[in-house]
């Protein structure tokens, strides 16, 4: 009878132990690894953030085009040619009368320049050239942003494979101690609960397997979104293998968070913010333009090709406005400008203290995780090793199964721990290149 159970209790567990293999095999062959490297390129290329950054740094330097050009003469050339038919009044006669029709033609030539507008054009000039800088900035910070979130994925993506293999050890040793507590109950040196809790052992590795092969689907699609590929990609499994990397230096990542892309921006936001307050006090003095024109008009004349007479006109004229009252506009904009610059400058100061903080904090996770993974290297071979004796301990029956499954359960906490600190240290690293804006060696 005993016998009986535990085959049925046992068969879910061996079938499914059977087809998790097969079917992440199958859900591999479908993506395409790249490195990170890889990773990143792509999505500099790619991804519609940094497609977008590229494109506001464009539009920035189109207004310094249009900002420049008022600094030239305007000219306009304008012909037309209109006819018109019917009847008119006589005035004499008080009579209508009609009239041939006939063809009018008009040409003309005119430009428009400023002489003096208190240094707004020139002001405004500074104020596109800052904003040229700061969108790119932006760009550079959006640029590690995305690079950052591809790390993210990246490493998630590491982490779950790993998180696979370990729980792929840790289905194969409850397989090993389900066949042992089988063996044992039906030779009546164990009891029934031996072999159920070890179909349980069975059937949570089989979960974690599933959980870290969902992860690892995930976060590949993610990767994907984020590289704006057509295909599928994955992470290089290879960068599973911990590489040396050369020590941080805290004094000089501290000094490049402090001139990080972020920083850059807000910086270059302040200079624009003091230039448009520049341009604005400019409405305080007044404006002089000039303007020439050189215009014609006659009828049986094609725009003064032929013989007929096409009389010409010259004028040249002088304008000087000033807006004595215009319902506080240039208050506002000074007001608008000297708001934005102290923002700016609170937003610098901030973004100085933020990157501080989070260096110091990223430094310290960098440091633990590298003393974690330390440890926890050498806990996984000592729980391995503690493992390995109390299933031979039990086989022989010196010890109960809730002392293997304490060890087995040991073993899995040390491979998660082994696992996170991996992941820590590598996520530490990702936000520390993306607030200093270039890549850690």
């Amino acid at each position: 009878m005993y016998r009986k159970l535990i085959a049925l209790l046992a068969a879910p567990a061996m079938i499914g132990a059977q087809q998790t293999m097969p079917s992440a095999q199958t859900t591999d062959s479908t993506l395409r690894p790249i490195t990170m490297a890889d990773a990143v390129r792509l999505a500099k290329e790619n991804n519609v953030s940094n497609i977008t950054a590229y494109n506001a740094v464009r539009s920035a330097n189109n207004s310094v085009r249009s900002a420049k050009a008022a600094m030239f003469p305007t000219l306009t050339a304008t012909a037309g040619q209109s006819i018109s038919a019917g009847q008119r009044v006589n005035n004499q006669t008080n009579t209508l009368v009609d009239f041939v029709p006939a063809w009018s033609y008009n040409s003309g030539l005119s430009s428009g320049f400023t002489l003096f507008d208190a240094g707004k054009m020139f002001a405004d000039i500074r104020t596109q050239q800052a904003n040229v800088a700061a969108q790119q900035a932006t760009q550079v910070n959006t640029e590690y942003n995305v690079a950052l979130n591809v790390k993210l994925a990246y490493n998630n993506i590491l982490a779950a494979k790993e998180s696979e293999g370990a729980a792929q050890a840790q289905l194969a040793a409850a397989n090993a101690q389900l066949q042992t507590s089988i063996a044992k109950v039906n030779a009546g040196a164990a009891n029934v609960s031996d072999s159920l809790r070890s179909v349980v052992q069975v059937g949570n590795a089989q979960l974690a397997i599933l959980t870290a092969q969902n992860s690892f689907r995930t976060q590949s699609a993610t990767l994907t979104r984020l590289v704006g590929t057509p295909y599928f990609v994955t992470a290089d499994l290879t960068d599973t293998v911990d590489h040396p990397v050369a020590p941080i230096d805290s004094a000089m990542i501290m000094q490049l968070a402090l001139s990080g892309p972020q920083i850059r921006q807000f910086e270059a936001q302040a200079v624009s913010a003091q230039a448009s307050e520049r341009s604005a006090k400019a409405a305080y003095l007044p404006t002089i333009t000039a303007n020439a024109s050189y215009s014609g008009s006659g009828t049986k004349a094609i725009y003064g090709f032929n013989g007929n007479p096409y009389p010409y006109t010259r004028g040249i004229s002088f304008n000087v406005n000033y807006p004595i009252f215009n319902r506080f506009q240039r208050e506002n904009n000074i007001a608008s400008a000297q708001i934005s610059y102290e923002n700016a400058e609170a937003q610098i100061k901030d973004a100085r203290l933020g990157a501080q903080q989070n260096v110091i904090t990223y430094i310290a996770t960098i440091r633990n995780a590298e003393e974690t993974m330390r440890v926890q290297q050498t806990n996984v071979r000592a729980s391995e090793e503690d493992l390995r004796v109390q299933q031979q301990r039990y086989n022989l029956g010196a010890s109960t199964l809730l002392d293997v499954l304490n060890s087995q359960t040991a073993l899995v906490t040390a491979r998660q721990q082994l696992i996170t600190a991996r992941l820590n240290y590598r996520n530490a690293r990702a936000n520390i290149e993306a607030v200093i804006g270039r890549d850690l060696p």
